[in-house]
Parts: structure tokens; C-alpha cells; sequence
């Protein structure tokens, strides 16, 4: 059953009606035709005691699929709840990678209970997993994968499939390795199928392998997993040695990841992994902060040179009241550029050796957006502005002044939105740092000094 298919209020007192009248039975059956994931949304609107009771009604097999989608707070809410064991039934449902993740996000005591819990091949696993660097490949792979020899026959593989697949995270991708466990190959059950029982793996087995190292960048291995089309990505060690694969499931977790963390930086907020209710105040303040009290400061340029101009904007007020369109339109079109220009850098369609190309392309779009807008904002000043609000200080200069403006700053917010990240890119930083904000408040200066500058050179103020 679908949760999408059933209205979650009238589900919600289903369970709540039959909780309170314990009719546990009617519970189970209703929680086993949901999916897990959508029972781990159902959990959110119950308080922990009712968590606890309706997990338990749950299979096995149902239960550890929900346990992985539920949120840290409530894991650790349930693993406080059970048994030695319980939890050991939990655990053994696990695959590895997924015990790896929620033992990241406990407390120490926890972790203790956890691995106190599991066989001791399953510890040294875990051990050997959480060893491997944060964003590394190594990291979200798991050692649960089939493999096979060059020289088994069809019939040999499928009979390796059925003894050792039941504890494999995935069965489709088969991986050949030597006597060593290097690997040397890949094949699939589609192509186990289409071949004689007699036939050798060797065969027609595929060759040219894609893999990536344990100490790769786990957002590369993910994007290889989109690029390719894969299920399932091989991981190897330093000597070429198959020690794990990555699952398409855990690359979309990656992605996602990563996709939230840029958008946070690109909007000035620092990275937090946990879902907006569940971030406290003081934790959402700490985020977001640092970087407001950058951009306050650094926005002192701007006042700088206000200041700076001050006697000419005294001389003629007018140019006062388009200061917050200008500055305006130059921070979103840099925003615009530096939106595309990560995006392009994250999905590896531009490097540093394109950034003549990019500047060329960004300049032509500038000189397009620009002449754009001026145009539009020439005839709506003095219609608009002039004629119909009476602004009687506007003259065919001062339009002139703030059509040419848009046109100059507009051309230099692309190329400075696209630059900056490249630049970024290449020194080792995050691009998404900078972002909008940031390029906003260089706009925002160069914007005036530009609008200024014009207006000395042609209303001679």
C-alpha cells in the first residue's frame, strides 16, 4: 500500500483509534502493507512510546528498512528502547554500509551497545569502514557484493548467486576478480541469463571497467554512477584490489547531500545536515551568522563610497532614487552567471582551461541583457518616471547616465559571476562559497563607483 494513496490525516487516526484500543493485530496488518519509508514519515506524528510499540509489531525485514529511513533522533529513541536482543535482530537486517551510517550519528555509548551487538567479522567491517576519510568512496561503500571467477562456468555463478546472495545489498552487477581480488571484469545476471549453462564467464565478461580508489572523493563516485547509468560501482584499494561497491541508492543520498550544502552556501549559510524542525534556534542562528556579519561588513564599502559622492548626489538628488535598482539588477545578473557557472562545475562540464570561452560567452550575454534592460529602463524613466510621476529633475542626461550604467554593470557582474568560482575552483575552495552574497556586495561597489563615475563625466557635477 501506498501511503500517497490514502489521506495521511485519516491514516493517522486509524492507527491513533486502534492504538488506543489495542487492537494490535489490525496494527500490524495495516503497518505491513505500507512501505517502510512511508511508515518512517508516519513515525514523526507519534510520540516516542507509540513509536516503540508500532515498530515492534513490524517483520523483521520491514523493520530494518524503516529503522534506516527514520531521522537520528528517533533511532536513537528505539535502539534506548530495546533489548540486547532486539537490537541484535535489527542490526543482522542491516546491510553494513547502512549500520555504518547510523553509528556515525550516535553518541559514543551507543556505538558501544551497537558493536557490542555484532558478530566480530561484522565489527572488524565496520572497523575497517570507519576508518576510510568522511567524503572518501570508501566511506559509503559496502562490502556486501558477488563475486566470481573468470573460469566459472554460467551454472557455477548462478549457484554462487543463490548460496551467498540472500546478504548482498544488490545481485544484478557481478564483479570477476583473480585469486588476489583484483578485479578484472564485470558482468551481469541479464547476460548470466542470455548464456548456456556451460558457457565461461570469461567469456563475455566486460573488460573495461569503471572504478573508482577507497580515497576518492565520494561526490566523484556518485557522479560516475549518473554518468554511467550504473546500479552499483566497483571500489578498489590501493593495489587495485575489489574491496567494496557503492549502490545507486547511496549515490542519490551524496547528491542530495552535496546539492543541499551548495545551496546553503550559495545563499550564506553554513552546512547542517539536519532537517529545519529538527535544528534548534541557537544552531539555526550559528549557521547563518558568520557570514551575515561579513556581508554587513563588508557592505561598509558601499557607504564608503556614498560618502565619497556625497556632494554629487547633493547636487542632483534624483540619482539617489535609482542607487537600489542598479545595485540590484548588477547582484542578481552576477547571481544568475555564478548559479550556472557552479552548477556547470559541479556536473564537470567546464574547467579552469575553459575560462577564455566561458568569459567570452558571459561577456556577449552582458552585452545582450544590458542593452536589454537600458533600453527598457530609458523609455520607462522618462514615461513613466517623468511624464506621469512628475519627476521634472530627469532630464535626457540623467536617463542617459542610468541606461549606460546598466549596460556597463551588467556586463561586469556576468564575467565577475562566472570568474570568481572558476577561480575559487582552481585554488581548492568551494565554488558555492562564492555565491550570490558575496558577489552582491562586490556589484553593489563596483555598481556606484560606475554609476558615479558616469554621472561626473556627463552631467559634469
Amino acid at each position: 500500500m501506498n501511503l500517497k494513496k490514502l489521506e495521511f490525516e485519516k491514516l493517522i487516526e486509524q492507527i491513533s483509534t486502534l492504538y488506543r484500543e489495542k487492537k494490535y493485530s489490525q496494527l500490524k496488518s495495516i503497518l505491513a502493507d505500507i512501505n517502510p519509508t512511508d511508515i518512517a514519515v508516519l513515525f514523526d506524528e507519534f510520540p516516542n512510546e507509540q513509536r516503540i510499540l508500532l515498530f515492534r509489531l513490524l517483520p523483521k525485514e520491514e523493520a530494518a528498512e524503516t529503522f534506516v529511513e527514520l531521522d537520528g533522533e528517533t533511532q536513537e529513541a528505539l535502539i534506548h528502547a530495546f533489548s540486547d536482543t532486539e537490537l541484535r535482530e535489527v542490526i543482522d537486517e542491516l546491510y553494513l554500509d547502512d549500520t555504518v551510517d547510523i553509528i556515525e550519528e550516535m553518541p559514543a555509548t551507543i556505538v558501544k551497545r551497537i558493536l557490542r551487538n555484532t558478530d566480530a567479522q561484522t565489527r572488524k567491517s565496520i572497523n575497517t569502514l570507519l576508518k576510510y576519510p568522511e567524503d572518501s568512496a570508501g566511506s559509503i561503500m559496502t562490502p556486501e557484493f558477488v563475486d566470481l571467477k573468470k573460469d566459472n562456468t554460467v551454472e557455477d555463478a548462478f549457484k554462487r548467486i543463490r548460496r551467498t546472495g540472500v546478504d548482498k545489498e544488490t545481485i544484478y552487477t557481478c564483479y570477476v576478480t583473480d585469486s588476489s581480488r583484483h578485479l578484472i571484469g564485470v558482468t551481469t545476471v541479464k547476460e548470466l541469463l542470455l548464456h548456456d549453462y556451460g558457457d565461461k564467464i570469461e567469456e563475455f565478461m566486460e573488460t573495461n571497467t569503471i572504478f573508482v580508489n577507497t580515497h576518492d572523493d565520494k561526490e566523484i563516485a556518485a557522479n560516475f554512477l549518473d554518468k554511467y547509468n550504473f546500479l552499483a560501482l566497483p571500489v578498489v584499494d590501493m593495489e587495485n584490489r575489489l574491496v567494496g561497491i557503492i549502490t545507486v541508492d547511496d549515490a542519490i543520498d551524496v547528491l542530495q547531500e552535496e546539492n543541499t550544502e551548495d545551496i546553503q552556501k550559495m545563499h550564506a549559510i553554513m552546512p547542517n545536515e539536519k532537517p529545519y524542525l529538527k535544528t534548534g534556534i541557537f544552531e539555526t542562528w550559528k549557521s547563518r551568522i558568520t557570514w551575515l556579519l561579513f556581508l554587513m561588513i563588508s557592505a561598509t564599502f558601499t557607504s564608503m563610497i556614498l560618502n565619497a559622492f556625497e556632494d554629487k548626489l547633493s547636487a542632483l538628488i534624483v540619482l539617489t532614487s535609482f542607487v537600489p535598482m542598479l545595485t540590484g539588477t548588477s547582484g542578481n545578473s552576477g547571481g544568475q552567471a555564478s548559479a550556472v557557472i557552479i552548477r556547470a562545475l559541479s556536473l564537470k562540464e567546464i574547467d579552469f582551461k575553459d575560462i577564455s570561452k566561458v568569459i567570452w560567452k558571459e561577456f556577449r550575454v552582458g552585452v545582450l541583457c544590458g542593452i536589454t534592460l537600458a533600453a527598457v529602463n530609458f523609455v520607462k524613466i522618462w514615461f513613466v518616471d517623468r511624464t506621469l510621476l512628475g519627476m521634472s529633475a530627469i532630464t535626457i542626461q540623467v536617463d542617459l547616465v542610468i541606461s549606460l550604467t546598466l549596460i556597463i554593470e551588467i556586463i561586469f557582474a556576468k564575467m565577475v559571476g562566472c570568474v570568481f568560482p572558476i577561480l575559487a575552483k582552481k585554488m581548492k575552495l568551494d565554488p558555492a562559497v562564492i555565491s550570490s552574497p558575496f558577489i552582491t556586495t562586490v556589484m553593489d561597489a563596483l555598481s556606484l563607483l560606475i554609476y558615479f563615475w558616469l554621472a561626473t563625466m556627463i552631467l559634469h557635477i
